[in-house]
C-alpha cells in the first residue's frame, strides 16, 4: 500500500446554529496545524487530499502551504453523516458517538452506521491512493472515520476504545509500506522509535 498520513483536524470554532460539516478551526485549532505542518514528519509526501468539510479544508490548507503543495478534495472523506440529529451538547455527542461505536451496524438516531461510514472511508482513501500509487500522500479528515480507517488497517474491531486521545482532535498516524498504524497520536506527538 502506498505510504500516506492521516491527520484529523484540531479544535474547531462550534456554532450550534452552523451546519457541523461548515464549522471552521478555532484560533487554538489553527495554531495547532501550522506548528503541525512545521515538523520534520509531514515532509516527504508529495500529495494532500482533504475531506470537503470546512474544518479540514481549512486544516489542509495550513499543511499544503508549508509543503508547497495543491489540495485535492475528496468527498467521501466526510465525517459519519450526523445529520439526523445535527449539532449536540458535548456529553450527549459523547453517549451517541460511544453508542456508534459500540453497535456498528445500527444507525444510532438516524447516524450513518459505523459500519457504512468504515466502508466508505476504506473506498474514499484507496480510490485516492489509486490515483497515485506511486506518491505518499497526506489525507485529511476527522476522528469518527479515520478511527473506523484506523480499526480496518490494523485488524482491530470497531471500538471507540481506538478513537482519539482526548485532546480535541488535531491527531495523526501513519501507513507505511512495511507497517500498519497502532494507534492515534496528538499533532504534538513524535512517530514512534
Amino acid at each position: 500500500m502506498t505510504p500516506f498520513l492521516y491527520v484529523s483536524h484540531p479544535q474547531v470554532q462550534v456554532d450550534p446554529q452552523v451546519p457541523v460539516p461548515q464549522w471552521g478551526l478555532s484560533d487554538l485549532g489553527r495554531a495547532r496545524a501550522m506548528a503541525f505542518a512545521r515538523r520534520p514528519l509531514v515532509r516527504g509526501y508529495g500529495r494532500i487530499v482533504s475531506s470537503d468539510e470546512v474544518k479540514a479544508q481549512e486544516t489542509a490548507a495550513i499543511l499544503a502551504q508549508a509543503l508547497g503543495l495543491p489540495v485535492e478534495v475528496h468527498p467521501d472523506l466526510h465525517e459519519n453523516d450526523r445529520s439526523a440529529t445535527g449539532f449536540l451538547p458535548e456529553a450527549e455527542f459523547q453517549a451517541v458517538a460511544t453508542e456508534f461505536f459500540a453497535h456498528p451496524t445500527l444507525s444510532i438516531r438516524g447516524w450513518e452506521t459505523a459500519a457504512d461510514a468504515q466502508a466508505r472511508i476504506i473506498a474514499a482513501v484507496r480510490s485516492a491512493l489509486d490515483l497515485a500509487p506511486q506518491t505518499p500522500t497526506v489525507f485529511v479528515g476527522h476522528g469518527g472515520v479515520g478511527t473506523l480507517l484506523l480499526c480496518a488497517l490494523a485488524g482491530y474491531p470497531v471500538s471507540r476504545v481506538h478513537d482519539q486521545p482526548p485532546v480535541g482532535g488535531g491527531c495523526w498516524y501513519a501507513q507505511s509500506l512495511e507497517q500498519a498504524p497502532d494507534r492515534w497520536r496528538a499533532m504534538e506527538e513524535d512517530p514512534a522509535p
